[in-house]
């Protein structure tokens, strides 16, 4: 079978296709024949640490597809079902799925439409709603809302019946967000952004921050912050990684920090989300609410082309890499 693997050495990495033997379920796992995988420009910053040096391992982290063999142990899946979840490997013909992380799709959603989900989603519902505590008429702000994270916060926190503010250094996708529910685009990528957010929060400032960017805006982000405001720190695409804090307005306030990684969480810490996510998120998708943006679709030949356009900055929403044929 095919699958995508990258190999760092600390400061570059080099992504391959290689053939390796099929995959074959454990106890509690389901093989997917993958229908779509989402690209996530995390798992190629190396920043982030996701690769040790001198490691290969394979690339991927959500997927969709039908369930083609199962594990010992698997009680809730079945041959033929359509499933999508986080996994390991997903940029392959096949990939593995532990039980506890595969949902089924809802039969209204397509394969691109699924494979952007469980990854971002998961991470956008622990930023809105198990951290966040997100309440209906607040307002969140997104700075770089038009990346992958910032268009399903964005349509999430709409559904769940917030007000968004965001910011992008492209005003023609400000403009298609706000066909979508954006309540104010802010054309910048500049820690600038203060005086028209309290503006439009008539002085209050914002109950939310997600801060997809990084240490450039954290300062901006802090100050702009209502009283008893939280912030959710999920990417540093801009690379700066510290960051004033105003302590006063950090105790004044009453405010709230927190990071969103998976990194040094294990497999049932991971997991703790899901059935909430199940209950809560789910069933809006199965009525066509909150779903995710598709930006762009590659063949599964091209993933080279599509890290190369997602590190461009051109698409609006996820990119998708398709199944192989």
């Amino acid at each position: 079978m095919k699958s995508y693997w990258m190999q760092s050495d600390g400061e570059s990495a080099q992504i391959e296709l290689r053939e390796i033997d099929q995959l074959v379920p454990g106890a509690g796992q389901l093989l997917i024949r993958v229908r779509a995988a989402g690209l996530n420009r995390g798992e190629f910053i190396l920043g982030h640490g996701l690769h040790k040096a001198g490691a290969a391992k394979p690339i991927g982290m959500e997927a969709a597809g039908e369930v083609v063999s199962c594990g010992a142990g698997i009680e809730n899946f079945h041959l033929g079902d359509r499933v999508m979840g986080r996994c390991s490997g997903a940029f392959a013909e096949y990939a593995l799925i532990t039980e506890r992380e595969a949902m089924k799709m809802p039969d209204s959603m397509d394969w691109n439409q699924a494979a952007a989900i469980p990854l971002t989603a998961l991470v956008v519902f622990d930023m809105l709603v198990v951290q966040g505590g997100l309440k209906a008429g607040e307002w969140v702000f997104i700075p770089g809302v038009t990346s992958g994270v910032g268009v399903t916060a964005l349509a999430m926190a709409k559904t769940l019946g917030a007000k968004v503010i965001g910011t992008s250094g492209s005003q023609a996708k400000l403009d298609v967000l706000k066909n979508i529910g954006l309540d104010l685009g802010i054309c910048t990528r500049a820690p600038n952004f203060y005086d028209e957010v309290m503006q439009v929060t008539e002085g209050k400032g914002v109950d939310l921050v997600i801060n997809t960017v990084g240490g450039s805006v954290f300062p901006e982000c802090v100050r702009s912050m209502a009283f008893q405001g939280r912030l959710a720190t999920v990417g540093y695409v801009d690379n700066v990684l510290k960051a004033e804090i105003d302590i006063q307005l950090l105790h004044t306030k009453r405010l709230t920090l927190f990071g969103v990684s998976n990194k040094l969480r294990n497999p049932e810490q991971r997991a703790e989300s899901l059935p909430a996510f199940r209950q809560e998120i789910l069933p809006l998708f199965a009525k066509g609410q909150a779903l995710p943006l598709i930006g762009k679709v590659f063949s599964f030949d091209d993933l080279l082309a599509a890290k190369a356009f997602m590190d461009s900055n051109q698409h609006l929403g996820k990119i998708i890499l398709a199944g192989s044929e």
